[in-house]
């Protein structure tokens, strides 16, 4: 009986734990990027249903309709004016919605018909074209290396530009290689990807990075002499430099990624705002497109699994290749 006893005193216990690791595992589930976005448009979603007087969990279908059509157009109140999000942001914020909702066992809301009539309708009268950041094709890459500054920090620049360039990388995947990801050989460097946002098992993927025919804008030299200045024989990658140009332990945000490509972006001459760290990936895309490079190839560098999926990214790259009125004798 005192065991039976104790068994059962346990097992509160032991639920409790099986419990966090089911929600340990559920997170892990989604990037980290992807969590931190659903929190901020649940955030959102509850403190207009709080202003309102409506309950967030679980939402009428009523009240996700009228939330969509609200932030779908531009608002004026006591605070000021609010600008309408964008078809991308609200379907986001459809999908965090939608992912409170089924995470405390609760039916959908975004299923049912007249939220989908109105999210249908939104679509319609805003359209749907994606307004991404330019990419930074190779004209770009080259006149914002040529802005970079003597000594330590333009080494770190250089190689964090091209390598991002020519790998293709997102920038949480750049900040993240270690400097056992990467191996040199004769043709050039060979980058291994042990986790990216479409390979959140880490299966990993090998990128191959050629010599370029320029030594200011090789990746491979690049890398190489950041690796031997900076002294760095294992761990981060891409690290942080203090105001005294010295190589700090931690590993680069990928918010220092973005902030890198729009400083030289405006040293250049460009609209920085107009930039980011995904314009290094676009730009290889849209760069190989305009260069004749099989979609194949691309998807092979850039890791996408459909050609669907990797033609968002090639921007205006094929527009005049093969382009059907260059050969009618205008």
């Amino acid at each position: 009986m005192a065991g039976e006893l104790a068994t059962i005193e346990q097992q509160p216990a032991a639920l409790a734990t099986i419990g966090q690791q089911v929600s340990d595992y559920i997170r892990a589930s989604k990037a980290e990027n992807t969590l931190r976005a659903y929190q901020s448009d649940w955030q959102h979603f509850t403190a207009w249903c709080q202003a309102q007087g409506l309950p967030a969990l679980p939402a009428a279908p009523e009240t996700v309709a009228a939330y969509l059509a609200t932030h779908a157009e531009e608002q004026s109140g006591p605070a000021g004016t609010q600008k309408a999000l964008s078809v991308a942001t609200l379907q986001r914020r459809l999908v965090a919605i939608g992912q409170a909702h089924k995470a405390a066992g609760l039916e959908d809301p975004a299923k049912t018909a007249g939220v989908k009539a109105t999210w249908q309708g939104i679509r319609r009268a805003k359209g749907v074209a994606q307004k991404g950041k330019a990419p930074a094709v190779t004209d770009t890459i080259r006149r914002m290396v040529a802005e970079l500054p003597e000594g330590i920090l333009g080494q770190r620049d250089r190689a964090l530009l091209l390598l991002g360039f020519a790998g293709a990388f997102r920038r949480s995947e750049l900040v993240a290689l270690d400097r056992e990801d990467v191996t040199f050989s004769r043709e050039g460097a060979v980058v291994t990807v042990r986790r990216s946002k479409t390979d959140q098992e880490g299966a990993g993927q090998r990128k191959g990075i050629p010599y370029g025919s320029r030594p200011e804008t090789c990746p491979v030299r690049a890398l190489q002499d950041w690796i031997e200045t900076a002294g760095i024989t294992t761990g981060p990658l891409f690290r942080p430099l203090n105001r005294h140009g010295q190589v700090l332990p931690g590993r680069l945000s990928d918010k220092g990624v973005a902030r890198v490509v729009k400083r030289y972006a405006e040293a250049a001459g460009m609209d920085p705002s107009h930039y980011a760290g995904h314009s290094l990936r676009a730009g290889l895309a849209t760069s190989a497109a305009a260069a004749g490079i099989s979609e194949r190839a691309i998807m092979a560098q850039t890791g996408h699994r459909s050609e669907r999926m990797v033609r968002r990214y090639i921007r205006d790259g094929s527009l005049f290749r093969e382009n059907a009125a260059a050969g009618v004798g205008l």
